[in-house]
C-alpha cells in the first residue's frame, strides 16, 4: 500500500499537467484531488480511484491518436511519441491495476 499511493498520485499529476496545457482548471482540480479520496475507507472510493485510472489512460490514447494523425499529415515522424504516450497511458491503467489487490479491497469495504 505503500508505494501503490505515490504511484497513484504520480499518474494523477501527469494527467493534471495534461489538462494544464489545454488550460481545463475544472478538470486539472479533479486529477489534483483524486488520491484524496483514498482517505475515505470504502470500496466506492476505490472504484471511483480505478475508473479515473482507465478514464486517463483512454485520454492519453485519444491524445496519442491525436497527435500521431498531425504529425502523419506533416509528415513528421511520430513514433517516440507513441513510446512515451504509450508508456504514461499503460502507467496510469498499472496504478489503477495495483489498487485491486487483495490487501487494498481488504482495507476498503
Amino acid at each position: 500500500m505503500k508505494l501503490r499511493i505515490p504511484l497513484l498520485t504520480v499518474a494523477t499529476i501527469l494527467i493534471a499537467a495534461h489538462f494544464l496545457r489545454a488550460a481545463e482548471t475544472v478538470p486539472v482540480l479533479i486529477c489534483l484531488a483524486a488520491p484524496f479520496l483514498l482517505v475515505i475507507r470504502k470500496r466506492g472510493a476505490l472504484r471511483a480511484i480505478q475508473s479515473l485510472t482507465v478514464v486517463a489512460a483512454v485520454i492519453w490514447l485519444v491524445t496519442l491518436n491525436g497527435i500521431i494523425q498531425q504529425r502523419l499529415t506533416e509528415g513528421r515522424p511520430w513514433k517516440v511519441a507513441v513510446v512515451i504516450l504509450g508508456t504514461v497511458a499503460g502507467y496510469t491503467l498499472l496504478t489503477g491495476w495495483l489498487l485491486n489487490s487483495p490487501f487494498v479491497k481488504g482495507r476498503y469495504r
